[in-house]
């Protein structure tokens, strides 16, 4: 039996597909308010048996706060994909984020039984890496530096790894991935869909970041699992791409004029008004110093390594786009 945790959310319910399509059997995790119907209808987009696979789930709730909840949803398990996790860059969501993150994998890791279980994959992010090769690009040696200020999600990210590490040294077989800024379809009140409408919006960022298809993530997790590849971590991105240029790709299909971008003298005061402001006005929390040097940066990160150890070949994000957008439109469409 295999576990996957997070299983309705955007990576976590194409691992569960792409795992029944190889036969296996799988438990997938979820919360009492879980929208199962969302998930088997984004299951049309890559499948043309959506039905067939969704049926073949066992969904279960899981309490990560009871041991005797993790005790029933880790029977006969042998391999786990750990992919439950919140993302959010704001402070508000701080306590949630420890909660939901590193609270959560460190339960995880404690309730299992690593005599039982053979495999444990953890689905980490780009988000803490720190630091640059002799190239000028982040790789899997990029280690987080705690001398640097990073958002609450980094850290919350971060202390997971060492959990996850941790369970490495006390004789867990572990993996570590981590994905760029995923774009898959369904789940479109967060993940890719939030990220579309905010990308039709007038303006943009100067900066750039790390794309990667939804598809590529669950399958070079799933065979860093088959292969048994353990006691490392691995970048799993397809390319470093300008938000103006994503920005004005979502626009045009939407009919809209390119993007403009947000200069940097505006944000360089914004975390002034973030900091004096922010109790007064939630949303301006957001624009932090933190969050503003990220969306500035123009980091480069390579995937050499996960591209040289399984000869991997990623979709370029034009198609990616191309193909969840298409999704995103056409389910727009039907719900006006």
């Amino acid at each position: 039996m295999i576990l996957v945790t997070g299983a309705t959310g955007i990576l976590g319910r194409v691992i569960v597909l792409e795992l029944l399509k190889k036969g296996k059997q799988v438990r997938a995790t979820k919360r009492k308010s879980s929208n199962l119907k969302d998930v088997l209808e984004s299951y049309r987009f890559y499948t043309d048996q959506p039905d067939f696979y969704f049926n073949q789930i066992e969904w279960v709730n899981v309490d990560f706060e009871d041991s005797e909840s993790l005790e029933n949803v880790l029977k006969d398990v042998e391999e786990v994909y750990h992919c439950s996790a919140k993302v959010s860059f704001n402070p508000k969501d701080e306590k949630e984020l420890y909660r939901n993150n590193s609270e959560v994998t460190q339960k995880l890791l404690f309730a299992l039984d690593s005599n039982q279980v053979k495999k444990f994959l953890f689905v980490s992010s780009i988000a803490v890496l720190d630091g640059y090769n002799e190239k000028g690009e982040m790789d899997e040696n990029s280690d987080f530096n705690e001398k640097l200020h990073h958002s609450d999600y980094a850290i919350s990210k971060y202390v997971s790894e060492m959990e996850v590490w941790r369970a490495q040294y006390e004789g867990l077989n572990t993996v570590i991935i981590n994905p760029g800024l995923i774009i898959g379809s369904g789940n479109w009140n967060h993940s890719s869909g939030k990220l579309f409408k905010e990308l039709s919006n007038g303006f943009t960022f100067p900066g750039s970041t790390a794309y990667v298809d939804v598809r590529d993530v669950a399958n070079v997790a799933i065979e860093l699992m088959e292969k048994s590849i353990f006691g490392q971590r691995f970048i799993v991105t397809s390319e470093n791409i300008k938000y103006k240029t994503i920005s004005d790709k979502v626009r045009k299909v939407f009919g809209k004029k390119p993007v403009k971008i947000i200069s940097d003298s505006v944000l360089d005061i914004l975390p002034v008004f973030s900091t004096l402001l922010g109790w007064l006005i939630p949303i301006l929390k957001l624009a932090n110093k933190t969050n503003v040097e990220t969306v500035k940066s123009d980091s480069k990160i390579t995937n050499k390594k996960i591209r040289e150890t399984l000869n991997y070949e990623f979709i370029p994000i034009e198609k990616s786009v191309d193909f969840h957008l298409k999704n995103y439109a056409e389910s727009i469409s039907k719900s006006n």
